[in-house]
């Protein structure tokens, strides 16, 4: 089993993080509407820990948008790189997420990453910082609420309210089936809000959960379980 190094170079503390924020910050495109719904891949993207060992197992899972049929699935292993800061998550885990899609051989698409993008205090969150880096359209659905305040959409799918950070529009909070708590939609890169929360509905056609992150979160469980029974 081969496990993912830290990079060299890769930021070591809170300050050397947030001047990485800062410089990619300023690459984030908002203004292109992103891919059509249903049309070519929709790449899910997660991880799992164990913190114990300091191993972070990534999952990538390329589905085919039309039908949502699995086209493709890779992983990778790899130290955790990041001590744990809320707003910095993402340091925790890039690396070995991007040797997770650098394994696949199908086009991944859209990512779309279990997380925020543009809804988070610096405005780059996961999302997009991984749209930034790969250059790919991407948007983050998060399960939990982060820092902002929103009111409980309609009960119905695909009602919407909006999430606020010091009165801007961040993200949305979007019921993807009647009756249940919604999911937490905001752009990564290179994809408007609207047609995030489009891709969300499309790929959530029978549970809350995106069927891109449910593929992710299974295929980097099993990861983790197996680097664990080998090390």
């Amino acid at each position: 089993m081969t496990i993912i190094g830290i990079p060299a170079g890769w930021p070591a503390d809170e300050d050397a993080a947030r001047d990485v924020q800062r410089e990619l910050r300023g690459r984030i495109v908002l203004d292109e509407p992103g891919p059509a719904v249903g049309v070519g891949h929709v790449t899910g993207l997660d991880v799992a820990y164990d913190d114990e060992r300091d191993l972070v197992a990534a999952a990538a899972v390329v589905l085919d948008a039309r039908n949502l049929a699995v086209v493709e699935e890779a992983t990778a292993v790899g130290r955790v790189s990041f001590p744990y800061i809320p707003g910095l998550l993402a340091f925790r885990e890039i690396p070995t997420v991007l040797a997770a899609l650098a394994a696949l051989t199908a086009d991944p698409g859209l990512l779309v990453c279990d997380g925020y993008g543009i809804a988070h205090p610096r405005r780059f969150g996961l999302a997009s910082h991984l749209g930034v880096l790969t250059g790919r359209p991407s948007l983050g659905v998060a399960k939990n609420p982060f820092t902002f305040t929103y009111e409980q959409p309609g009960p119905e799918c695909g009602e919407f309210s909006a999430l606020l950070a010091d009165g801007e529009e961040v993200g949305r909070a979007l019921r993807t089936q009647a009756g249940v708590k919604p999911v937490y939609v905001s752009v990564g890169h290179r994809v408007s809000l609207d047609r995030a929360c489009a891709h969300t509905l499309h790929l959530a056609p029978r549970y809350r959960i995106p069927e891109t992150t449910r593929h992710a979160d299974s295929l980097c469980r099993r990861a983790l379980t197996e680097a664990l029974a080998g090390t």
